[in-house]
């Protein structure tokens, strides 16, 4: 599916795909009818309705496998999102237990990351061009800080450990949002989705090739249930793509304020 039409808010998205697929439906609906002649009528009318529900059974069965498909990577791509932001608040509070300067430091290397992820890495994931080649510096940065701290008591050894712990924990969901904002429902799924919803319209149009309100009105239904499908699939193939994209906001909920203390909910 091209990159423009998955970037149209679902509103402009939905007219352009009911709009390609009525035109389609139209086309088909004057073929079929000024075919329906003579030898060709009765060619036509010899198609067993019966063709039509399991050609139908094969769209739904499609349709069912794409949606399911498409919303376990939002539903996970929307995981990795929280989960890195409650790993980096734990950081945030966690730091409180080292002294001013390496709290001081630590809070700011995490609200880089958050920044740079809000406004470097999500346009980059909506284009489909985030890599995992390079590691994120801040977050690096961070936990080499975490490392080098050398604990004077006991609550510092264990904020320590837990903040450590928090930015690996960080910095795995990163990975997982990024490896998410490569999947996609591929070319080969669509080209059977679509080809599955042309034969369907095809085979609806001989069989009622002589009736023509009939054969407009089911043409029409059928259609619209092919549009909606589309539609629904489309708005959710990439979990950081277009209007119904996963969002950054619960990153910014949680960036620490420059030269300000955290604070605890």
């Amino acid at each position: 599916m091209s990159d423009w039409l998955l970037n149209l808010p679902v509103v402009w998205m939905a007219v352009v795909v009911f709009g390609a697929t009525y035109l389609f439906a139209a086309a088909l609906f004057i073929v079929i009818t000024t075919l329906a002649r003579n030898e060709r009528t009765r060619a036509f009318k010899a198609i067993s309705p019966g063709m039509l529900p399991p050609l139908a059974v094969v769209f739904a069965l499609l349709v069912g496998f794409l949606a399911a498909q498409v919303w376990s990577d939002a539903d996970r791509a929307n995981t990795a999102v929280n989960r890195e932001a409650s790993a980096l608040r734990s950081a945030v509070l966690l730091a409180a237990a080292f002294p001013p300067t390496t709290q001081t430091q630590m809070r700011e290397l995490i609200r880089r990351q958050i920044q740079d992820a809000a406004t470097r890495e999500w346009p980059a994931m909506a284009r489909g061009d985030a890599t995992l080649t390079i590691a994120p510096p801040p977050l690096v940065d961070a936990l080499l800080v975490a490392i080098a701290v050398n604990p004077q008591n006991a609550g510092e050894t264990t904020a320590q450990r837990e903040i450590v712990a928090a930015l690996q924990n960080a910095l795995d969901a990163r990975r997982q949002r990024i490896i998410l904002s490569r999947s996609s429902v591929n070319w080969v799924k669509w080209a059977g989705l679509l080809i599955q919803a042309a034969l369907t319209l095809t085979t609806i149009a001989m069989v009622h090739g002589d009736n023509r309100a009939a054969n407009g009105i089911i043409l029409t239904i059928f259609a619209t249930g092919v549009a909606v499908a589309v539609v629904l699939i489309a708005a959710h193939s990439r979990p950081f793509t277009g209007e119904l994209s996963v969002q950054p906001s619960s990153l910014l909920q949680i960036m620490p304020e420059a030269g300000q203390p955290p604070s605890v909910p």
